[in-house]
C-alpha cells in the first residue's frame, strides 16, 4: 500500500484519542491514510483530540472523528451506516485497529478493605477489550467496507500470560483477544485480510498509569529490556505501519511482539 494509494483509503482506529491508537493514526496519516477515529472522550480531553485531528489534516489527509462508547452497539451500527453512505459501498477501510483500554482493574478474591471484582465488571471488561474487535469486524464485513488485503490490528499485552496484581480481568481480556485474532484470521483468509495482536512492552501511557504499582512495573520493564528504555506508542505505530506496506498481508493470525525483546528476557540484569 504505497502512498499515492493511501490516498483513497482508510483507517479505522478504536481509541483514537491517546496512546497507541493516537500515536498509530498519526503515524498512517502521515503514510497517506485517511483517518476514522472512535474514542470516548470527556470535555476536559478534547483539546488533545482536536489537536490530534489538525495534525492528521496537515499531512493532507481526510479525518473522521466519533465520540461514541466503541462497545455500544447502537452507536457502532450509526457510525458505519454513515461510513457506507459515505463511501457509496466502496470498500476504502484498508486498516482496522482495536486499541480500546477500558477495565476494571480489581483483585478475583480481596485482601482485607479490598473490593472483588463482579460479574458486571469482568463481563465489561471482556465486552470493551476483546469482544468488541470481533463486532466491529462483524459489521464492517457485512457493510461491504472492508477492504481486499485489508490488515486489522489488535493490542494486546504480556498480561495475557503472566499474572499482575488487579490486572486479573484485563489479562482474560487479552488472552480473549489473542484467541479472537486467531480465528479471524482464518475465517478473512478468503478476503487475504491479515489479523495479527501487537504486544507491545510496557508503555508509559494513560492506560498503564491507572493500573495499580505501575511505577514498579515501569522500573522492572526498564531493567530488563534490552535497549533499556520503555516502549514508546511512537515504536508501535512505526510497527503497524511497516505491517501496512506490500507484502505485510502474508503475515497474519499471530503475536507481534514491538517490544524491544522485553517479553524474552527472563532475568533482571543488574
Amino acid at each position: 500500500m504505497e502512498r499515492n494509494e493511501n490516498n483513497k483509503c482508510w483507517a479505522l482506529i478504536l481509541g483514537a484519542s491517546s496512546g497507541f491508537g493516537e500515536a498509530t493514526a498519526l503515524k498512517l496519516a502521515k503514510d497517506g491514510f485517511n483517518i476514522i477515529g472512535v474514542h470516548l472522550d470527556r470535555q476536559a480531553t478534547r483539546p488533545n483530540v482536536e489537536r490530534i485531528i489538525n495534525e492528521i489534516k496537515s499531512n493532507k489527509v481526510e479525518a473522521l472523528f466519533y465520540n461514541i462508547n466503541a462497545a455500544d452497539a447502537h452507536k457502532r451500527e450509526e457510525v458505519l451506516n454513515e461510513l457506507s453512505n459515505k463511501f457509496s459501498s466502496q470498500p476504502l477501510i484498508k486498516v482496522l485497529m482495536h486499541s480500546l483500554a477500558f477495565g476494571t482493574l480489581k483483585p478475583f478474591v480481596p485482601k482485607e478493605g479490598e473490593q472483588a471484582i463482579t460479574k458486571a465488571q469482568m463481563e465489561m471488561t471482556l465486552d470493551v477489550m476483546a469482544h468488541s474487535l470481533v463486532y466491529w469486524v462483524q459489521d464492517v464485513v457485512v457493510k461491504k467496507l472492508l477492504a481486499k488485503k485489508a490488515r486489522i490490528f489488535a493490542m494486546t499485552s504480556s498480561g495475557s500470560h503472566s499474572t499482575i496484581p488487579y490486572y486479573g480481568a484485563v489479562s482474560a481480556a487479552k488472552a480473549a483477544l489473542e484467541s479472537h485474532v486467531r480465528q479471524l484470521s482464518g475465517e478473512l483468509g478468503k478476503m487475504d485480510v491479515a489479523v495479527n495482536a501487537i504486544m507491545a512492552g510496557v508503555t508509559d501511557t494513560p492506560a498503564l498509569r491507572k493500573i495499580p504499582g505501575n511505577a514498579e512495573m515501569s522500573g522492572i520493564a526498564l531493567r530488563k529490556n534490552p535497549r533499556a528504555r520503555l516502549t514508546t506508542p511512537e515504536d508501535v505505530a512505526k510497527v503497524i505501519s511497516l505491517l501496512c506496506k506490500e507484502g505485510g498481508e502474508w503475515i497474519s493470525g499471530g503475536i507481534i511482539n514491538a517490544d524491544g525483546g522485553e517479553d524474552a528476557v527472563n532475568y533482571i540484569g543488574q
